[in-house]
């Protein structure tokens, strides 16, 4: 069996409350979309996979860098969206079985995951469901405040996704039962009876709001820790003055072994201190020829990378630059904004505050420029 996964990512997250959609949303610096994708990577049934955008996310889908992944811009409704991806999957020659997705459930198990691939082999469609638990009440009149108190729960259940379908049948469904269409595919299936349902799971819960979002990285999340960094670097002429990775137009620049960046040696101190790695001349020798005037930038990716090894991924970063001149403030927006790019996080992570000595000492007499930084990461107890 070849099977190709369609991730349904095209609505409009209005119910989450973010500017950031929920397919974009990170957990341990990955999105949404990059945690389903990843997963559905471990499984060599799978040979295609398919991500189905809003047409407004496009920049942003591109920006994920996704490998191996087929983009199609999605419709007004899930329906459409859905559609779209089948009316291309069916003119394919190698795939005769669809898993259809919704990006807002990422944490599904591999266990289940495998699950419904092994079901396929005996079934025409496999569905996960889980049993309703809760007591069920039905409103007969709501002016009236009247409502059937005890309604039987034996029948009733909750589906989930993945699910999976011959591609040919859903196919077939969706051009000619689209009528029908509820909330999810098997909705089109008016013979229960030709469909296999099996357990699914409870952590396999949509996210639809903020809250929802909060408990799945509650389920992550093992330990918080903090570190502090701290620069200064003299001002000398005939020296470039970089700060945040941004090239600073000045008569002076700072001395240093490497570009003399003090904003992110302090950034790059900080998260090795919460990390428990050391610190930055441990990790880049001012002694070693090889840094000799290396871009800061460069150091500190590499340190994001080594993080990122170890299950450390940074929650958020406080700077306070210290300056006499120049004024951070006619900078802050392109600082916030390189400093998310390069350690892969939001700009909303990320604060910075220009402070002077008030004429006070070398910083003061424009002699330096001294920087420090607080940060907090987050170590995930589960691959993700």
């Amino acid at each position: 069996m070849s099977f190709c996964l369609i991730i349904l990512a095209g609505g409009n997250s209005h119910r989450f409350g973010s500017n950031i959609g929920k397919p974009y949303q990170k957990l341990g610096g990955k999105s949404l979309i990059e945690i389903n994708v990843n997963k559905a990577l471990q499984f060599k049934a799978i040979k295609q996979i398919i991500l189905v955008y809003n047409k407004k996310d496009l920049k942003k889908v591109k920006s994920l860098k996704i490998k191996n992944v087929k983009l199609i811009s999605g419709g007004k409704s899930r329906r459409e969206s859905t559609f779209n991806a089948l009316k291309y999957l069916n003119k394919q020659k190698d795939i005769n079985k669809v898993l259809i997705h919704d990006v807002a459930r990422p944490n599904f198990s591999l266990k289940l995951f495998n699950s419904i691939l092994k079901n396929m082999k005996s079934a025409r469609a496999v569905i996960p469901r889980i049993k309703v638990q809760d007591a069920i009440k039905q409103i007969i009149d709501s002016s009236k405040e009247e409502y059937i108190i005890g309604k039987k729960r034996d029948n009733l259940f909750l589906t989930q996704t993945p699910q999976a379908f011959d591609l040919k049948e859903i196919f077939h469904l969706h051009k000619t039962n689209s009528g029908k269409y509820k909330d999810d595919d098997i909705s089109l299936y008016m013979d229960l009876n030709k469909v296999k349902f099996i357990e699914g799971e409870k952590n396999n819960f949509k996210i639809t709001d903020r809250e929802d979002f909060e408990t799945l990285k509650n389920i992550y999340k093992s330990r918080q820790s903090v570190g502090i960094g701290f620069d200064v670097h003299r001002l000398v002429p005939k020296r470039k003055l970089f700060l945040a990775g941004l090239k600073i137009k000045s008569k002076l620049g700072t001395l240093g072994h490497s570009d003399g960046d003090p904003v992110l040696h302090s950034i790059t101190d900080a998260i090795l201190g919460a990390c428990q790695m050391g610190d930055i001349g441990q990790m880049f020798s001012d002694k070693s020829k090889k840094f000799k005037n290396i871009r800061s930038t460069i150091l500190l990716r590499k340190v994001i990378e080594q993080i990122k090894s170890k299950g450390y991924y940074i929650n958020n970063i406080d700077i306070n630059i210290i300056t006499q001149t120049p004024k951070i403030k006619n900078y802050k927006k392109r600082m916030i904004d390189n400093i998310a790019k390069l350690c892969e996080i939001s700009t909303n992570q990320i604060n910075i505050k220009g402070k002077t000595t008030e004429k006070l000492g070398v910083v003061g007499k424009e002699k330096a420029i001294a920087c420090e930084v607080i940060t907090s990461v987050i170590k995930y107890d589960q691959n993700i």
